[in-house]
Order: structure tokens, then sequence, then C-alpha cells
């Protein structure tokens, strides 16, 4: 009863207007708790509704887990089911005691069927206990900027200090997706386990992947306390956006209009190409007098379409002179992206060619052929 007074007070006041959103937003975010939508680059927030308040996120805490697993293991290692895992309650591949699979098996296992045994399992294989694998999770999230994140389990079923944000799972999720593995996974319908006492089979639990267009990730959540929960993403043009929903009795459609509102409302503009010299900077001894410097990477920022350009400001941090020698690739400096008071994207920058140190041998042959001239 309380959560429905308390997404009945959020819809009226976001009908009223909000400082932190100010502009118009689809009517998806009223159905939800709390809710944010983020491009997963540069994690600037599209939407958003309460999105910092502190609940319980159930399954989606698998995220966390999957993510930290990928990058402190390998996937073909195996894992032993420990007694922890062994029979656990909610959603399960039913695991037996004692049986190996792949880290891999297990991740799909993890993220497809949501199996709190498998979550178990990589828990206590990786840090040793549930208790220092969530202490692993907690420095992970604070790493990322999560303020309002405490991680417990590393399946999510219901601890009064277990609990995150919207914003903040969308921030661990943006990280994710990064992970080229972690996409995969989650954008995966079925899969059949190669390890195990049995074979598995799992489908995914996330209908994104089969009903929006571009649906890639990432998962689903429920228990009593924490409601229908879901952090998702879809990926358009090559530009990718995820968001999360808390307590939303209609996570599905909720989702589908913030995306829908995303990729509507919002322009991708290119504010840095890789390809184009940024700036030229003198080369002190060099056999070349200037040098261009290039991005590493381009750096493209959502603007909504009513938005003016200028909302973006970069700076950019390079020295006027450098001294040779000079490698092509050397990183020389940086360029930040910024919006709202926020650093969106922060690209190196790096010499676009090699040059060379003037030397004996080079003031040599300038004298001769000066002479021959």
């Amino acid at each position: 009863m309380k959560a429905k007074w308390l997404c009945a007070l959020l819809a009226i006041i976001f009908a009223f207007g909000s400082a932190a959103v100010s502009f118009a937003a689809p009517q998806a975010l009223c159905t939800a708790c709390a809710a944010v939508l983020m491009d997963a680059q540069t994690t600037r927030v599209l939407a958003a509704q309460n999105a910092h308040a502190r609940l319980p996120m159930a399954s989606t805490t698998k995220i966390m887990t999957a993510l930290l697993a990928l990058e402190i293991s390998k996937l073909n290692e195996l894992v032993t089911v420990p007694k922890e895992a062994y029979g656990k309650e909610g959603s399960s591949i039913y695991l037996n005691l004692g049986e190996k699979m792949t880290m891999e098996d297990l991740l799909y296992g993890l993220m497809l069927a949501s199996g709190n045994d498998a979550a178990i399992a990589i828990a206590v294989h990786l840090g040793g206990s549930i208790e220092g694998f969530a202490e692993q999770m907690n420095a992970r999230a604070t790493a990322l900027g999560c303020t309002n994140t405490h991680f417990v389990t590393p399946n999510g079923l219901h601890d009064a200090e277990h609990y995150s944000s919207a914003y903040d799972m969308a921030l661990i999720a943006s990280a994710a997706m990064k992970h080229p593995l972690f996409r995969t996974i989650v954008n995966t319908k079925y899969r059949q386990t190669t390890s195990g006492d049995v074979v598995r089979t799992f489908k995914n639990k996330n209908k994104l992947l089969w009903q929006y267009e571009g649906g890639n990730g990432i998962k689903t959540g429920f228990t009593k306390a924490s409601g229908r929960c879901l952090v998702f993403s879809a990926e358009r043009d090559g530009k990718t956006i995820v968001g999360a929903v808390l307590n939303a009795p209609d996570m599905w459609n909720a989702s589908k209009d913030l995306l829908d509102y995303g990729f509507k409302a919002y322009t991708w503009r290119k504010f840095v190409s890789s390809s184009e010299a940024l700036c030229t900077v003198k080369i002190d001894k060099g056999v070349e007098s200037t040098l261009e410097i290039l991005p590493e990477e381009d750096i493209l920022i959502p603007l909504r379409n009513e938005e003016a350009a200028d909302a973006v400001t970069l700076k950019v941090a390079c020295p006027k002179t450098l001294p040779a020698p000079v490698k092509k690739g050397q990183q020389v400096g940086k360029i930040e992206a910024w919006c709202d008071g926020r650093l969106l994207a922060c690209v190196s920058l790096s010499a676009a060619e090699t040059v060379m140190r003037k030397e004996y041998p080079y003031y040599l042959e300038e004298l001769v052929r000066g002479w021959l001239r």
C-alpha cells in the first residue's frame, strides 16, 4: 500500500514539474516508483524520476555479479557447487551439490534463467564466501560512482541492507554493457550448457529481446518486497540506451515507452572525430616543426532535439610544444566533454605521426645540401 501511495505522489509531482527534470518525459515514468533512462556511453541522464531513492532491486543485482565474474575470472575455469548454493530458494538452474560447471555456463544460467544458485556458486568461488564477494561488489560499485547502493547478496534475495537506486543500476549496467561478452550473454535468447552433470537449456526471461526493436538486454527482477524490476537496454544505429525501472507493475510497457522516448527525443551529435586532427602543436628540435594531434575516439553526446550544441563544452588539455622525438600514437593530452555540469566523456589525444629528433647527422646533411645549392 505504501508503494502505491508513493507512486501516486511521484506522479503528481512529476505532472507539475521537477527541478531535477526540466523537460517533457514519457508518461511511463509515473508507473514506476523509480526510473531512469541513460545513454550507455556517456551516462548522460535522458529522463528520471525518483532516480536516487534507495530501493530493493531483486535479481537485477546479478548484473554486478556477472560484471565482476567477467572481470576477475576465466570463462573456462571450473566452479564446484558449494553447499551454500545447493537447493537455493527462488529461481534456480538446479545445480547439484559438488557439481562442476564452467564459469561461462554459470554466467548464462545466471543472466538468462536468473539462477540464484548460480549466483551463490560464483560468489563463493570468487570471494571465498558470500560476504567476501559482497565486499568486492560494493567496492566495484563505489569505483563506478554509485552512492546509493549496498550489496549483501549476489542474487538479490531480499535483505533490508541490500538496496540500490534506479540511477546506480543504470550506471552499473552502462559499465557492464561496455564488456563485449556481457553484451553477448544478455542478448542471447537461448543457451545450452556444455558442462555440468546434465545438459541444461536456458531461455532468457527478458521479453524485450523479442518485443522491442534493438532490444539487447539486460535483467529482470522480482521479490514481494521489490516489486517488478527491470534493467534494460536497446541499440539503434550504434547508439545504446540503458534504463532501470524499480517497483514497476507494468515494467515491460514502461521500459518500452522510456526507450521510445529516448530514441525520439534525442539526437546523438558528434563533437569530436577520431579521424580529424583536433589541433597542431610545435615540435622542439624535431625534423618536422609541427605535428597534428588526433583524438583516440569519437565523442558523441545525446542532445534533446531542441537543445543547442553549445550546451556541450569541450575542454582541451594539450601542450603547445612537444620535445622531439614523438612517436605515432603517443598520448600527449586529453579532451573532455561537459554538459549540465557533468563530465560526459574524456578521450586521450595522441600524435598522428612519428617525428624524429634532429641529431648531428641531420645537421650535417642540411649543411651539405646548403653547399650544393
